[in-house]
């Protein structure tokens, strides 16, 4: 038997070396996860053998098991580099066949699709038009590279400071080519339904009593009068009065008009100038915060990858908007999954089906965008069992020997 034993235990510290080989080659793979031979003895079978005098007859391989620990995740700062941190893998889409990897290096294919280094495509939850993600199910990721729709405005935010120590203007009556018809004017640029842009002025007179006259409208059009707002003596704006033809006031501080436009957008279109805020104090003229609520078209300049696998675009209107989401899909025994190379894994019965999901949730690791999840590998415990199994194949190959010297000495007798 002896020969049987040596042989076995050959066979064994060769498959110890291919493993600890394999992960020393891999050292430097995105996403590898070492692994490490596990073996069990072997005795022959037989009935009528008294326990105690059982001799085994070698070894076997009992099992490779991969180590699933965690990586150190290396930033890269590129857009498509994406490290697991955590428990999951990434889902991929190889022409219908479902796999599973840690890699995270991707990148884009011609036709916008999100893929790894062999083409096989990132699965994930698209996103609408208007940013909003579906997770009814999970489909290859794609950036779109059409521009995002404008908006058009519909708010003005204006909160001013009016001097109470302007005089009436003694020039009559309003105009906005004369600065002495005025005490104020500020201007904003807004945007119609096509992303067109118009600029709207806005003036201010004031009437004495804290009482003041707003007018407003296009820079290239007619400007006319909204109505009036009053102040009380501490300076506060206390209410709003529409007087223009087709103005409202919906609400203190507001002044709801429309502007014309000419593109071939939405005409006439409705304006809401909201004055909230404005105070009439002892002090300059001038704006403390001016804002709308529309903007143009935008192409799309570079995006980002969140924690939580939202792909966020950005545009160049200063935009922002979901493009998808990365999802994550995890295992009840990832052990049991079958290694398909090229750090690509395959569901089996062993493994259980994948529990998918979007990172962070339950069970599931989070992501970091720009970065990568090194190889598990650790060099100096690999070149240490390497030497250890190096060692038993020599051990086990001088049991061969030996078993052969002791049969030359019989044949000698």
């Amino acid at each position: 038997m002896g020969y049987n034993t040596g042989l076995s235990g050959l066979a064994a510290a060769t498959n110890d070396l291919d493993v600890i080989g394999n992960n020393i080659s891999n050292a430097n793979t995105v996403g590898f996860k070492q692994s490490a031979a596990q073996f069990a003895d072997v005795y022959a079978n037989s009935i009528a053998t008294s326990v105690n005098n059982q001799i085994g007859i070698g070894t076997q391989l009992a099992a490779v098991q991969q180590d699933f620990s965690q990586g150190t995740i290396t930033t890269t700062g590129q857009a498509l580099n994406v490290a697991i941190n955590g428990t999951g893998f990434f889902q991929m889409n190889n022409n219908g066949t479902l796999t599973y990897s840690r890699n995270g290096v991707f990148q884009l294919d011609k036709n916008g699709n999100i893929t790894n280094a062999e083409g096989l495509k990132l699965m994930g939850y698209t996103a609408n038009s208007s940013g909003v993600i579906n997770t009814a199910s999970t489909v290859p990721l794609q950036v779109p590279t059409t521009n995002v729709a404008p908006t058009a405005t519909s708010n003005i935010t204006a909160q001013l400071n009016l001097d109470s120590q302007d005089t009436t203007p003694t020039v009559t009556p309003f105009s906005a080519t004369n600065s002495q018809t005025y005490n104020y004017s500020t201007s904003i640029q807004t945007y119609d339904s096509l992303g067109g842009t118009n600029q709207v002025n806005m003036y201010f007179v004031n009437n004495g009593g804290g009482t003041w006259t707003v007018y407003g409208g296009k820079s290239s059009g007619t400007i006319s009068a909204l109505g009036t707002m009053t102040f009380n003596s501490s300076g506060t704006l206390t209410g709003t009065t529409a007087t223009g033809a087709g103005v409202t006031s919906p609400a203190t501080g507001e002044f709801t008009f429309t502007i014309p436009t000419t593109d071939g957008s939405t005409t006439p279109q409705s304006l809401t100038l909201n004055l909230t805020g404005t105070t009439m104090y002892g002090s300059a003229d001038g704006v403390n915060n001016l804002a709308q609520d529309g903007f143009a078209s935008g192409q799309l300049t570079n995006f980002s990858i969140g924690s939580n696998g939202t792909l966020t675009g950005n545009y160049s209107n200063g935009q922002t908007q979901a493009l998808g989401q990365i999802v994550l899909a995890n295992f009840n025994n990832p052990n049991g999954l079958t290694d398909l190379g090229g750090n690509e894994f395959a569901q089996t019965t062993a493994s259980g089906v994948p529990q998918i999901s979007a990172p962070g949730s339950t069970n599931h690791g989070t992501l970091t965008g720009g970065a990568i999840e090194a190889s598990n590998v650790d060099l100096t415990t690999q070149l240490v069992d390497l030497i250890t199994a190096q060692r038993n194949y020599q051990a086990n190959a001088q049991t061969i020997k030996t078993q052969q010297t002791v049969d030359q000495t019989l044949i000698n007798l």
